[in-house]
């Protein structure tokens, strides 16, 4: 080799190297913002080709989630908001999470199915696991939730019914009812946006049933005192009455804090007093052990008697630095 081309090769060597670790750098962080998933169109975007990102996949540091959606090998295990995120990815910038998967994201509705619905602007196929729905969602009827755009609380509650008979939308507005979500786009708003929307009628008509009837759920009292002794101890809020999925099993637990292992049992005589609901919270408390999560049990007393001692612990368990 000519001694001025080894030279330049000499240079170049470096600064090719400096510039892929740097790509890679924006690469980690975009995916760890993003349950460890990204999208080719952002790839390109933080300035990777479409030769380098081939690269990346025969390397093994990426992998292939959906057509066009990569998991970054090694950062993370994909979990279900890592899947959802992914399917909103692989249909668009502009995509939402809807439907049956935006009511579970929600937490007003269990899913168990695996298809995940998905909100598109235009026209787009289907898949096994990406159900594509068209239609135009309006800047206040979407936000993001966890990281995971999706249709707000209300136009989740419209699109449901649309397709889902009367006592399954009631069921779902009793909910939201119960976990008080709240939207800047109120749900009689949107029904005066779409006076002519398929299950207009069933939301009305569930609105009036909730209205002349009894609640359909409480919060416990010692829940109604829980969250207010976290806010009062500076403590993140978790998601109430939360669903969690091991394998072909679904347990229902008081507190979870998403992206955490921890959990909090309430635990008081109306709840658990039976002996039949004294098995059942054993072994789901034992079948959480062995997944992972940490259940950390807590009664009216204890809140009384220790609350110094036990905001104390619930930081260290979330471990937080204040």
């Amino acid at each position: 080799m000519p001694r001025e081309s080894a030279k330049n090769h000499q240079i170049g060597g470096p600064a090719r190297t400096r510039e892929r670790r740097l790509l890679d750098r924006e690469l980690a962080r975009l995916a760890d913002g993003q349950y460890g998933v990204v999208a080719r169109w952002q790839l390109v975007e933080i300035g990777l080709s479409h030769r380098a990102i081939e690269r990346r996949l025969e390397a093994g540091r990426l992998h292939r989630v959906f057509p066009a959606v990569y998991g970054v090998v090694g950062l993370r295990t994909l979990t279900r908001d890592g899947r959802w995120l992914a399917a909103v990815l692989a249909s668009g910038p502009n995509a939402v999470l809807s439907h049956w998967s935006a009511a579970a994201l929600w937490m007003i509705r269990p899913n168990s199915r695996t298809t995940i619905d998905v909100t598109v602007a235009h026209r787009s196929r289907s898949s096994d696991l990406i159900r594509r729905h068209v239609s135009q969602v309006p800047p206040d009827e979407r936000t993001v939730e966890e990281g995971i755009p999706v249709t707000s609380v209300p136009r989740t509650v419209l699109d449901l019914a649309a397709t889902e008979p009367e006592d399954i939308v009631e069921t779902v507005l009793a909910e939201v009812e119960f976990k008080e979500h709240r939207d800047r786009l109120s749900l009689p708003d949107l029904l005066e946006r779409y006076p002519g929307w398929r299950g207009v009628k069933r939301v009305r008509a569930a609105l009036q049933r909730l209205e002349e009837g009894p609640p359909r759920r409480r919060r416990s009292p010692l829940e109604e005192r829980f969250v207010p002794f976290l806010r009062r101890h500076r403590l993140p809020l978790p998601r109430l009455n939360d669903w969690i999925l091991l394998g072909a099993e679904r347990f229902q637990v008081d507190c979870h804090w998403p992206g955490t292992h921890q959990i909090v049992e309430l635990d008081s005589w109306q709840a658990h007093g039976t002996r039949s609901s004294f098995r059942s919270d054993r072994r789901r408390d034992r079948v959480l052990r062995a997944a992972g999560y940490t259940v950390t049990r807590l009664t009216w007393n204890q809140l009384d008697e220790e609350p110094q001692e036990i905001a104390a612990d619930l930081k260290i368990l979330l471990k937080l630095k204040y």
